[in-house]
């Protein structure tokens, strides 16, 4: 009954199997009643991302790639302000009061939020995070499979209620053989991984009360005095949320994302998903039903689980450091949060043998899916998946990560890079630490090093076009200026912005960018072409990305031009969908014909 042990963990990976294997036999196959989620919610941030989200998860059923007889749904945030996923959270409530009255209360729930709109990863911008596709499967994962496969185990354990995840991140953990994590006791419960200090800043850590008295076994259960949200480490020492080194036990706690902490190292409990009852469900519910219109940004870890707990006090909704847009009513409505939700039971479940990932970021995806020896040990990822490829290239512990992709025997990809849905011809060469998403590249190509290559599907006016993003993995798409004078700023692909607009000789003007014209950035600058192929699209953003850093002219003033926000709202995503398809059947034949 050790907990984590010394790295790699044979114990975790062993578990994780066992969990792929047991998802693998439920996909396309009806579950009895019980036996697994009874719904499954995504949230989506608009009526656009509603949509392609409905019609991704039909083609899943349709294709049996997910278990039958489960209600799977999407719900969309209103309409208006920012609600963040705690608001999004109390919508969901509602679409479930709305769907099923009071039936809901006997359900065991899934909700997965994925309303955000990746501008951090933007090949996950038009179809959406939780869609995100992953080098494992056949047909291939997706991290909507992945998170069904990681939980497979919550139902059956599992009182009504809801469990919360968000959808870039993995959780992966081993209890004792005959151990299991139960969701059962009134109030929230959340999952608890053990963390450096310096992670602990980012995330939410759990000051557990004093009388827990940790084993460091791989499965605790204990309480929670108070949560923190992104504190500060002398904060964490305050409230005495810093564990100290034991005089027993193992070498190592498993970490993912949050690092092997050794045990002769201080560290604390943060968190990742969590679980309420359906009587703290509904209690939201009512709150929600009562204000009847959220103006403001809630986050459902930072808002709600920071009232629960003996220990927590009103403090911290006056601290507005973690929030992208301060609204006025916000301070305000985590107070009404707080006094609603105080004196609710946060139950803490320990996984000291357990893992956090996080694939929400364009670095943080290249190292999982090409560097990161632990993750493609525990989950069994494969340099190629459900792909027609020529040798995977390997260097220094990197490696090639090809996904449903058709490439070229001719074509070279360097390690460290991610071709996904892709075909890429004989005279295509990729270079190191790049991502292709979507693309369809046959004649003559150089991709730089740290380049993003992602192509959407467009419906103008009833024409089907596309368009290509371009840019370096390295580029802050959310950095914005307000003024024009300040967008020398900006960096595309570590040139001074002004500078590439000089190289595509365009003019800087507001109408060079669309949507709010205080909030100037890459992600609204209406740099890129706009074409009626996607092949020719591809090419034209590739000659203004080798422009830039080449420091040679490409004129863009002959193309319209479009901004990443204006792609989500032109986005086909019916042709997205069918342009995948079509790879996914062209391999599988050449799969069937190779097998004769």
């Amino acid at each position: 009954m050790a907990a984590a042990r010394v790295f790699p963990d044979e114990s975790l990976r062993e578990s994780t199997q066992r969990k792929l294997r047991r998802f693998s036999a439920l996909r396309g196959q009806p579950v009895a009643p019980g036996k697994f989620w009874d719904i499954v919610a995504i949230t989506a941030a608009d009526e656009k991302q509603e949509l392609a989200y409905k019609q991704q998860l039909t083609e899943k059923l349709k294709r049996k790639e997910l278990p039958l007889g489960v209600q799977y749904h999407v719900f969309v945030d209103p309409a208006g302000a920012k609600i963040g996923n705690g608001g999004s959270t109390l919508c969901a409530l509602q679409s479930l009061e709305k769907l099923y009255g009071d039936k809901w209360g006997s359900f065991t729930i899934l909700l997965i939020h994925s309303g955000g709109y990746s501008q951090r990863l933007p090949s996950a911008s038009a179809l959406g995070k939780i869609f995100t596709a992953l080098p494992l499967g056949n047909p291939i994962y997706q991290m909507l499979e992945l998170k069904l496969a990681m939980y497979i185990d919550f139902p059956l354990h599992m009182k009504p209620g809801i469990l919360v995840t968000c959808a870039d991140d993995i959780e992966l953990y081993s209890t004792g053989e005959f151990e299991c994590v139960n969701f059962d006791k009134p109030g929230f419960t959340a999952l608890a991984h053990p963390s450096s200090l310096a992670v602990g800043t980012t995330h939410g850590v759990f000051v557990l009360e004093p009388s827990s008295d940790l084993k460091y076994r791989d499965l605790e259960y204990t309480s929670c005095h108070r949560f923190l949200h992104k504190p500060s480490i002398e904060k964490m020492h305050q409230y005495n949320a810093v564990y100290k080194p034991a005089s027993f036990g193992p070498e190592y706690f498993a970490g993912g994302d949050r690092a092997y902490i050794k045990l002769n190292s201080e560290y604390v409990y943060t968190d990742s998903l969590f679980y309420m009852d359906h009587q703290s469900a509904k209690k939201l519910l009512a709150f929600y039903e009562e204000i009847g219109k959220l103006n403001c940004e809630i986050d459902a870890y930072g808002d709600f689980l920071q009232a629960l707990g003996p220990g927590a006090t009103v403090d911290y909704t006056r601290n507005t450091s973690n929030v992208t847009k301060e609204e006025s009513e916000l301070v305000e409505m985590r107070q009404r949060i707080f006094h609603l939700l105080k004196g609710t039971p946060l139950n803490v479940i320990v996984l000291n043998n357990s893992k956090f990932y996080h694939i929400g970021t364009t670095e943080e995806y290249l190292f999982h899916f090409t560097s990161d020896n632990n993750l493609k040990s525990e989950l069994g990822f494969q340099p190629g998946a459900f792909s027609i490829f020529p040798n995977i290239t390997e260097c220094s512990g990197k490696t090639s990560c090809i996904i449903q992709s058709i490439v070229d025997s001719g074509c070279f990809v360097a390690a460290g890079s991610v071709v996904e849905y892709s075909r890429l011809g004989p005279d295509v060469s990729i270079g190191e630490n790049c991502i292709v998403s979507g693309s369809h590249i046959m004649t003559k190509a150089n991709l730089p090093a740290y380049s993003f290559v992602c192509s959407v599907s467009l419906k103008i006016d009833g024409h089907l076009k596309y368009s290509t993003m371009a840019f370096g993995v390295q580029d802050n798409l959310k950095k914005n200026v307000k003024i024009l004078s300040d967008i020398k700023l900006l960096q595309f692909f570590g040139v001074c912005f002004l500078s590439c607009l000089d190289i595509w000789n365009l003019k800087i003007t507001q109408d060079l960018f669309s949507g709010n014209k205080e909030q100037l950035s890459l992600w609204n600058a209406r740099i890129f072409p706009v074409c009626c192929s996607l092949s020719d699209s591809v090419t034209t953003s590739l000659k203004m990305l080798s422009a830039v850093k080449t420091k040679s002219t490409f004129n863009l003033n002959n193309y319209k031009l479009m901004s990443i926000e204006e792609m989500l709202m032109y986005k086909d995503i019916e042709d997205m969908i069918t342009y995948r398809e079509q790879i996914f059947l062209e391999i599988t034949v050449n799969k069937k014909q190779s097998d004769l």
